[in-house]
């Protein structure tokens, strides 16, 4: 089953802002105090222009508007210069901040469980470590700053005003209502919104990825007409979505705009009739029309940000859900005192469904070779997955040496058990790297001789350049067994998807790392099965049917209508 990863809820996105501002607190106090002298600046202009008007009205001389001019200048010279500090500072922080969340995001990757990372749709991951995360890095570079600095000039301009005069400042605030009504209808919709557009993000990268990924597999079957249906249905989601928040964008944005003038109008009005009566100077109502006109600069920038912010949020909530996921428990310091693997009385299922495995019991002895057996779907790939401590078991245990296998921390468990499937990841750098063991190179070519990987002469050849074909990827993967030299290997069809002659040099490298080791053989093949020392068939989650090839042919059961399936009728021992 692919499900999608989960999304923070909105207290957990404000917890981790504040966590956040807390791992740069000095940072944040030092632009917030600047900003705020910035904004006292800034209120010296509109008194200042109140005071020239009062003058000249008064009949005052020219020197003395000479000064409060000079003054204003001042006034404004100051405010640009510490408010450019401030959102220097500001981007600093931003800049840190989008550092901070790209490396907690990585570390939550590399954390995840490897069966959570399999059920996740790739194309979800990558947007969530691409698109969400550079459009929070943008908010915390280009949005965060400003926000900051107009919310400070905000708070000192409303106190401005109110002091100045409190009935003009009090009708010139709540002249501003009509923008805090549309800001909480836009609010109220926009962060579901933009999360459903971010959804449908993950699903278009996910139907590309596995489009790419499989362009084989759809050039083979002739499938191009129903992966262009599902890459057009992706699109056509993401455009309705998108579509969505544009509608909310268009109209929000022409209502909090028109409302900008309206306090203005309403002090206008309201000062002249004052005035009349004698209650206010001519420079009072001026200086509070300009304190309310200053106010649109910032208000304006925030609500253009605001859009833009709650984008922001929505994907932070997306980053953050990583940290929903639940943990793995602490690993097992314990070390296995044999190589023996119990299995008892597992049963199992994926993500709370109906089980898979029914009460499944099994002892692997050291040094045998097991197959495991059955037609597709009987649970043999979720046993193997269970044994090699990818999974962990719904109830019952899978234990090695008596410690569970899947508590045993990475590097302890690779030493134990190694899973090789069909499925095998090359990354985009050096042969050496690739071979994830930090040894000396005569001990990594000497596991590239093992595995008969003749064409590995260069460990710096880089395989993003000069990628590998199928037999070389396998012959790698089986490197990185020869090197991790665990006592038990399980073999899910790990050849299977390779051509005959590369399958017949993949298992002639099998042959070398698995000597002297234990083997457990998910076949699919009956051959690998005849050639066991041990059979287990399952079938429907259950052990059905455990021995030795010959004993089971003989017992006339499951398992040897399987043989007589696979040979066509005939019964071979």
């Amino acid at each position: 089953m692919r499900t999608l990863l989960p999304v923070a809820s909105r207290r957990d996105v404000a917890r981790a802002a504040r966590r956040l501002i807390r791992a740069d607190a000095k940072a944040v106090a030092g632009f917030l105090v600047v900003a705020s002298l910035a904004a006292v600046a800034g209120l010296g202009g509109p008194a200042l222009l109140g005071r020239v008007i009062d003058t000249v009205s008064a009949g005052g001389g020219a020197g003395q508007v000479d000064r409060l001019a000079g003054a204003v200048l001042l006034c404004a010279l100051v405010q640009t210069l510490l408010a450019r500090y401030a959102l220097a500072a500001a981007y600093r922080f931003g800049e840190r901040t989008a550092a901070r969340i790209r490396e907690t995001f990585l570390q939550r990757v590399l954390a995840l469980p490897a069966a959570v990372v399999e059920r996740v749709p790739a194309g979800d991951l990558a947007a969530r470590g691409s698109t969400d995360v550079d459009t929070v890095a943008n908010a915390l570079r280009d949005l965060l700053p400003p926000i900051f600095v107009g919310v400070v000039q905000i708070v000192f301009l409303i106190v401005a005003v109110v002091v100045l005069d409190p009935l003009l400042g009090v009708v010139g605030v709540i002249g501003f209502s009509g923008i805090w009504f549309v800001t909480r209808w836009f609010l109220r919709r926009a962060r579901d919104a933009y999360l459903t557009e971010g959804e449908a993000t993950s699903r278009l990268a996910d139907e590309l990825a596995n489009t790419t990924g499989g362009a084989r597999t759809i050039e083979a079957f002739g499938l191009h007409a129903r992966r262009i249906a599902a890459g057009d249905e992706a699109i056509a989601e993401t455009r309705r979505t998108r579509l969505f928040t544009l509608g909310l964008r268009s109209v929000f944005f022409p209502l909090a705009e028109s409302s900008y003038a309206f306090p203005a109008v309403l002090v206008l009005t309201l000062g002249g009739l004052m005035h009349i009566d004698g209650r206010v100077s001519i420079g009072t109502v001026a200086a509070a029309v300009l304190y309310l006109r200053q106010l649109v600069g910032p208000l304006d920038g925030i609500l253009i940000f605001l859009d833009q912010l709650q984008a922001g949020a929505a994907s932070f909530a997306r980053i953050e859900g990583l940290g929903s996921v639940p943990a793995p428990p602490p690993p097992d310091e314990r070390a296995p005192d044999s190589e023996r693997i119990e299995i008892n009385n597992v049963r199992y299922a994926y993500d709370q469904g109906r089980d898979v495995l029914h009460d499944v019991a099994l002892t692997v002895r050291p040094g045998e070779r097991l197959a495991v057996v059955g037609l597709s779907g009987a649970g043999k790939s979720t046993l193997g997955r269970l044994i090699a401590g990818v999974d962990r078991p719904t109830s019952g245990t899978v234990t090695v040496g008596g410690v569970p296998i899947a508590d045993l921390p990475p590097d302890e468990l690779r030493r134990h058990v190694v899973l090789v499937t069909q499925e095998h990841h090359v990354f985009q750098d050096t042969l050496r790297a690739n071979l994830m063991v930090a040894a000396p190179d005569e001990r990594l070519r000497e596991a590239l001789r093992t595995v008969g990987a003749d064409w590995a002469d260069d460990l710096d050849r880089d395989l993003g350049e000069h990628p590998l074909d199928g037999a070389q990827a396998q012959q790698l993967a089986l490197a990185r067994v020869v090197l991790a030299d665990p006592h038990t290997v399980i073999l899910d069809e790990a050849t299977a998807l390779l051509d005959p002659t590369a399958a017949r040099t993949a298992e002639r490298a099998l042959a070398a790392v698995l000597h002297e080791r234990t083997v457990i053989a998910i076949a699919h093949r009956l051959q690998t099965a005849h050639d066991a020392d041990r059979v287990a068939v399952m079938d429907d989650g259950r052990i059905i049917e455990l021995g030795r090839h010959d004993d089971l042919v003989a017992a006339d059961g499951p398992y040897a209508a399987l043989w007589r399936s696979w040979h066509g009728g005939r019964v071979s021992r």
